[in-house]
């Protein structure tokens, strides 16, 4: 029997996801405060291709091989809790708001459901960048392509690792992120719906590739600094913590609608996550210190939770108060999203992760109370889900006002023509 694998925490990772959160969760909930924020997806990308490629890789050194099944399994574990909360509540508040917010639910939510929101939005010619559609799950599009990734990888890791030469490796994950690069690159010049370029998992998968990528480069280096030269231990945490300034100033000045977005703009938001993140992981990395202080780590750790309620809360606080200052409006999302990811991350994510779905109903006994008001719980937001998607509408109230205007004069008649010389 294989032997288990030695858990471990790379240091620095927490920070620079509580960076990638709050540029994302700024750029959407004060449009116009931080141009670029919306970067933060991109080295959300970067630290997932690198921490799994890591960690499938160290099991198949540990153990022998890698277990795909219980690789999934835990995926699952992490993503799906949060993620069905999410959706079941969100969807339930917008029945009881009702209008705009219900258009085009049923779409979002089979995208959510079967990991393929990205096609979907592309599919129906949704917007990413059109902030006047209020589509409630929009900042799924990004889960949809990781969790592709996710199903996707540890099969190609599983044919990486049959090539021993780390050379090999790294030539074959780096063909990947630059065919993904390429394929952005051409579209855009080609001028391909933005949309398109950026949802798209195969023009916009480089980062994690560019995250595998390092995983290969780093597979190989000792955790202990004594083995290290102290000159480039000490000068890649220098550079890291430039890179990480880099993405900084990026998020500020690479506005959404710049040239240079899809034509080289993200891929080097990727190299320069992949820097800071080799800085941080190097042996006693003074950035890897700061990266993990308190404060960032907290933010870190509850990134996942952070990203999926910051969304759906703006959309929904700004459907009831629509005339309320964006400052206003940004700041009780902004309150919702703290309290309703922290609870979640408490009481949802980190039991299940812990115990494992059977662990946790195993538990039932123990807290028949608890269990009973959680699934009455479920059972009112699969309802109120449930009826949202069925009774949705087809329109906005707006495209649905423009329409009865056409219709209406399509039916008035049309105004005789004067005869020539009549009076």
């Amino acid at each position: 029997m294989a032997a288990p694998m030695t858990p471990f925490r790379l240091r620095g990772l927490d920070g620079l996801r509580a960076i990638a959160v709050s540029t994302v969760i700024v750029f959407h909930l004060v449009p116009g405060l931080l141009p670029g924020g919306y970067l933060g997806v991109d080295i959300f990308f970067v630290i997932s291709g690198f921490l799994i490629t890591t960690l499938l890789l160290r099991e198949k050194a540990q153990t022998g091989r890698i277990a795909l099944r219980a690789f999934w399994v835990r995926r699952a574990r992490r993503l799906l809790p949060a993620l069905v909360l999410v959706v079941l509540a969100s969807a339930t508040a917008a029945l009881l708001i009702g209008g705009d917010v219900l258009v085009g639910i049923a779409r979002q939510v089979l995208g959510a459901a079967t990991f393929s929101y990205n096609w979907l939005a592309i599919a129906s010619q949704t917007s990413y960048f059109d902030s006047t559609t209020p589509e409630l799950f929009r900042n799924l599009w990004s889960l949809a392509v990781e969790e592709q990734f996710y199903l996707v990888w540890p099969l190609v890791i599983s044919i990486l690792v049959l090539f021993k030469r780390r050379g090999w490796r790294l030539a074959l994950v780096t063909l990947l992120a630059l065919g993904s690069i390429s394929a952005m690159v051409a579209l855009a010049f080609a001028s391909v719906d933005p949309t398109r370029l950026y949802y798209g998992t195969d023009t916009h998968s480089f980062g994690l590739a560019i995250g595998a990528a390092l995983a290969v480069v780093t597979a190989d280096w000792s955790p202990r600094a004594l083995e290290w030269r102290r000159s480039t231990r000490r000068l890649l945490p220098l550079v890291g913590g430039i890179a990480v300034l880099g993405l900084l100033a990026l998020s500020w000045l690479l506005a959404e609608d710049s040239f240079w977005v899809f034509r080289g703009g993200l891929v080097g938001v990727a190299l320069f996550t992949a820097i800071a993140i080799a800085g941080s992981v190097t042996p006693n990395s003074f950035l890897g210190r700061v990266l993990d202080l308190l404060p960032l780590r907290w933010v870190g750790e509850r990134s996942y939770g952070l990203y999926l309620w910051h969304w759906p809360a703006f959309v929904l606080v700004t459907a009831v108060a629509p005339a309320l200052d964006p400052w206003i409006i940004g700041g009780i999302a902004l309150a919702i999203t703290l309290v309703a990811a922290t609870l979640s991350y408490r009481f949802v994510e980190q039991p299940v992760r812990r115990r494992g779905f059977r662990g946790v109903l195993g538990a039932v006994p123990q807290h028949r109370m608890r269990f009973a008001v959680a699934s009455l719980g479920i059972l009112a937001l699969i309802g109120g889900a449930t009826t949202a998607i069925v009774t949705a509408p087809t329109a906005g109230i707006a495209q649905e006002r423009i329409e009865a205007g056409q219709n209406a004069i399509e039916r008035e008649p049309r105004a005789v023509k004067n005869p020539a010389g009549e009076p």
